[in-house]
């Protein structure tokens, strides 16, 4: 199962291209949303969303993937989260991926998961990325963390959340399913496109 969270404020475009890739590619998606009391969820550009479940419903135990959209409030409502700090306790102890972009990327951060990771993150969220190598790549992925920069690079951050789960094959053929000719960086810092 993948849990992407979502928090008032959230960046549309983060969340929902990420749901919408990993659901082509095969992948079951839930979407959480915290910090509201309900499912109802609004994002940073005045989109209402009707989430999955409750942070009352959650339950990682099966969880493969954690995925953390930016926004602002919303990265900052996600942080404040117990929990998603909870979930995301449980996903560094188990070995199980999290993608994180634009602002969220600062969350990991702060919790302390980035030691000796290359991530990246919106500008001006650098110096909350502790210890981490911080470039300006549209995504990386590190081990079993993948960050983006914006929501610029949100088909490129779904693409290579594809290929963490399910392997370099799927993710080119999602992306050749959806006519997306960019690049997804499958392997820590080795470019590919589709073409």
């Amino acid at each position: 199962m993948v849990y992407v969270f979502l928090a008032n404020g959230f960046e549309e475009t983060e969340a929902v291209t990420p749901i919408d890739i990993l659901r082509r590619a095969g992948a079951e998606v839930k979407t959480v949303a915290v910090g509201t009391g309900s499912r109802a969820v609004t994002g940073s550009h005045g989109i209402p969303v009707t989430a999955d479940i409750a942070e009352d419903e959650l339950d990682v135990g099966d969880a493969e993937m954690l995925v953390l959209p930016g926004g602002m409030p919303g990265a900052d409502n996600l942080f404040a989260s117990k929990v998603l700090e909870d979930a995301l306790t449980f996903a560094v102890e188990k070995g199980i991926y999290i993608g994180a972009i634009c602002a969220a990327p600062y969350i990991l951060g702060e919790r302390g998961y980035l030691f000796e990771h290359t991530v990246c993150c919106y500008p001006g969220f650098e110096k909350r990325l502790e210890s981490a190598c911080v470039s300006d790549r549209p995504v990386e992925r590190c081990r079993k963390i993948i960050t983006a920069r914006s929501a610029a690079a949100a088909m490129n951050f779904a693409l290579t959340l594809v290929s963490a789960l399910y392997g370099e094959e799927r993710a080119e053929s999602v992306a050749e399913a959806v006519l997306y000719d960019g690049p997804i960086y499958l392997n820590k810092r080795k470019d590919r496109t589709t073409r």
